[in-house]
């Protein structure tokens, strides 16, 4: 009996082991390039990156723990029925009740896990992970700034500096634009040649400004001026704060206060949300046990469906878990349930039919047909061909037809394993998604069918990320079956190369990169603006515009041998192309001197002249630090200001938004009005080089497959996974270094590509043919 208990425990737990890792790895690649890009464009050390991957795990580990012991059953159990274990069990004399016993020592153990981590481990890092966040923030403050873009995280001050050179602790800006907002009618204008910043404090930065002018006006009072020089000036500057600026939910204060202080506030005022999170640390841990018992009579049951009905069942039970946790949760917030109800109440529930199940198959069996129908393999028949009669049929003289019956076996099996991993993938994130969502839909009242609108248009979005994941799955457990069964060897034994067996799916992976590319230039942009005004509807959001009437600070366009402007305004109205308080700052382009500043309370395009009708208000040219000419107007034209009303309405879109040409568009429009675009190029390049990434890991996939040997799909998944983990973190630390301007765009979208080819490509190349 020992050793039949070591045998069910080894099944599940090596099942469980691998499924907690994949789900642990979907969800925690949704905030990776977040995180990478703080430790990249902060310049944190090795050990901070290290903290902040195991400060975020914790949190995760609360979802993903009881699913893992779920699919580790279901799995487990799927595959010894399907291969008639479990009904040589029962005829033994092994009733279910043993099963339940036996497995009862995982559900146990995950709970304890699961509770230590709730209860202790996960506050703890989510304090530590806040504090973390701020260090890092303020620790390197002044290479936040990026040039040629106007900067508007401090407090009170908007900055603009053309050029930056970044050294140990201390960054160098070149032609500096400082702007003070006390009095916004008025803004108090610095410009200086050159600036060294240093970072004074945790929340502050020192800039030592050198060659510069200040310029300082009264509101509503145009006659009084003051203008100064200076040879060297010292400006103190601080940042917003930083509350707004950290990773993860809008909760976390409550998920970083220790469970002590939870209870203690649960019996406070507005100890309704205490109470909640209070429950929820201790719900979670035993959703091991109810998950338990409701996977031990289904994974028993799915004798034909293998481990395909075990992962589709998996989905299915999360998704019914998640929905009830969730929606009782919701409800325990609106104060329509009492806490502990509303929290225990998918528990209570799954508790129960775990507990139907099992009386129902210790009286007979349980039939889960219509589900393993679908993942029934086909009978083998007499006439059915074999791999070596396929490959048989190829060596008799039929080398000339492409594709043979040998890469229609092999492209079935690779299609068929793709698919199942793509639908699963899916799914899965549409499942969280929907979760995350759950107590905005019921709060907002939001119809079903908006639900399922968004959802549909957030399936091509998940579709094109998963895809390369689902090829490399795909790709190792198809040539890694190969390998095991000793079709592969059959197939060399004929004089079949390696290489001829790969090119099916090679060719396959290779139309799948240009589908991925076909598909997010012609439908993904529409799919993904359509999914963001539904989330903003289930939000209880305003549906949001593109355009930004707030963005109060643009740079003209740069001609050769005039003068550079900057505008500033208070208001502009975009549908008739009126300004309201309309500021131009005219310098010069060498010395970055202010030479011409006009003020008008009214600004309005006259399509008749072509040109800004600037009303009520005044113009001064400089001359170093004198005014050399100042005069008022009512109504008054500039021939230099040529930009057009369409120059001002800047669109903010997403690159996901915008297929390859129109982001490439935006990318020049922008830049011309100096906004940050480093993103956006980075992006550009990612349309190509994504892409190309399922090609790259078909090729690498197959190297690692061979190297499998016996060893099992277990082994392929763990690889697959590792795999999945190393590109993810270095694809998202070189776009965050593209993201920080310290590789450039092309370099950091297509280096992961070129080092993974080159790696699979050198695999590829040592693996015997």
């Amino acid at each position: 009996m020992r050793i039949l208990t070591r045998y069910i425990l080894n099944e599940v737990v090596s099942h469980a082991l691998l499924g907690g890792a994949l789900f642990t790895f979907l969800l925690f690649m949704r905030d990776l390039g977040k995180i990478l890009e703080l430790v990249v464009r902060d310049s944190a050390p090795l050990p901070s990156v290290a903290q902040i991957f195991l400060f975020t795990l914790p949190n995760t580990l609360t979802v993903t723990i009881p699913m893992a012991v779920l699919v580790g059953v279901l799995l487990g159990l799927s595959r010894m029925a399907a291969d008639s274990e479990i009904t040589a069990m029962r005829a033994a004399g092994i009733g279910v009740t043993t099963f339940v016993r036996v497995l009862a020592i995982v559900g146990i153990t995950a709970c304890a896990l699961s509770l230590f981590n709730t209860v202790w481990l996960a506050p703890r890092s989510t304090a530590a992970l806040l504090r973390l966040e701020d260090n890092l923030k303020s620790s390197q403050a002044s290479f936040e700034v990026q040039p040629r873009v106007f900067y508007e995280d401090f407090h009170n001050y908007v900055l603009y500096v053309q050029d930056i050179r970044a050294t140990s602790g201390v960054a160098a800006w070149r032609k500096v634009f400082l702007a003070d907002l006390s009095q916004p009618g008025e803004p108090k204008v610095t410009t200086a040649a050159e600036a060294t910043v240093v970072n004074s404090s945790s929340d502050s930065v020192q800039m030592r400004l050198r060659n510069g002018a200040e310029h300082d006006t009264v509101e509503n009072d145009p006659n009084q001026y003051t203008i100064s020089t200076f040879n060297e000036s010292e400006v103190p500057i601080q940042f917003q704060s930083q509350e707004d600026m950290r990773l993860g939910r809008t909760d976390s204060p409550i998920l970083a206060m220790s469970t002590r202080e939870v209870l203690q506030r649960s019996h406070g005022p507005d100890g309704g949300l205490y109470a909640i999170e209070f429950q929820k640390r201790l719900s979670y841990p035993f959703a091991c046990i109810v998950l338990m018992l409701v996977g031990v009579p289904l994974g028993m049951s799915s004798r034909r469906g293998g481990k395909g009905a075990g992962f589709v069942l998996t989905i299915v039970l999360v998704f019914g878990y998640y929905f009830l946790s969730s929606t009782g949760i919701a409800l325990a917030r609106q104060g329509k349930l009492a806490p502990w109800i509303g929290v225990w109440a998918a528990n209570l529930v799954f508790g129960l039919t775990g507990a139907l199940l099992l009386r129902q198959m210790t009286r007979g069996s349980l039939s889960i047909g219509p589900i393993t129908a679908l993942f029934r393999r086909p009978q083998q028949t007499g006439a059915s061909k074999t791999a070596e009669q396929e490959v048989e049929q190829r060596v008799r003289g039929r080398s000339h037809r492409f594709p043979l019956i040998l890469d229609e076996y092999v492209l079935r099996s690779f299609l068929g394993n793709f698919l199942l991993i793509l639908f699963s993938f899916v799914m899965l994130l549409l499942v969280f998604t929907f979760f995350e969502l759950l107590g905005d839909i019921i709060r907002n009242r939001v119809p079903l069918v908006t639900v399922g609108s968004y959802l549909l248009s957030l399936m091509p979005s998940m579709i094109y990320i998963c895809t390369p994941l689902g090829v490399l799955i795909a790709v190792l457990g198809t040539f890694g079956v190969l390998n095991r069964t000793s079709e592969l060897t059959a197939m060399k034994a004929t004089g079949i190369s390696l290489y001829r067996v790969i090119a099916p799916v090679l060719v396959i992976a290779a139309v799948l990169a240009v589908a991925l590319f076909a598909f997010d230039d012609f439908y993904l942009p529409a799919a993904n603006r359509k999914q963001e005004a539904l989330r903003m509807t289930i939000k209880g959001k305003p549906p949001q515009t593109f355009l930004r009437p707030d963005r109060k600070w643009i740079f003209g366009e740069q001609r050769p041998g005039e003068p550079g402007r900057i505008y500033y305004y208070r208001f502009f109205d975009t549908e008739h192309d009126q300004f309201a308080d309309l500021t131009v700052f005219e310098f010069n382009p060498d010395t970055f001197l202010l030479t011409r500043r006009i003020f008008a309370s009214n600004v309005i395009w006259q399509p008749q002249l072509n040109r800004w009708l600037f009303e009520k208000g005044w113009e001064r040219t400089f001359q170093g630090d004198e005014v050399q000419n100042y005069r008022q107007f009512e109504v008054a034209t500039f021939s230099g200001i040529r930009e057009e009303p369409f120059y001002f309405k800047k669109e903010v879109r997403l690159a996901q938004e915008m297929n390859f040409s129109e982001l490439n568009n935006y990318i020049r429009d922008l830049q011309q009005s100096g906004f940050d675009v480093i993103r956006l190029r980075v992006a550009l390049f990612h349309k190509f080089a994504y892409p190309l990434i399922a090609l790259v890991m078909a090729v690498l996939a197959v190297p690692f497959a061979l190297s499998m040997g016996k060893r099992g799909s277990l082994t392929g998944i763990a690889t697959a996974i590792g795999i999945a983990i190393v590109y993810w973190v270095v694809a998202g630390l070189f776009e965050a270094m593209g993201n920080a301007s310290m590789l450039p765009p092309a370099l950091a979208a297509w280096s992961p590509d070129i080092l993974f080819g080159l790696a699979g490509g050198y695999l590829l190349l040592r693996a015997p043919t």
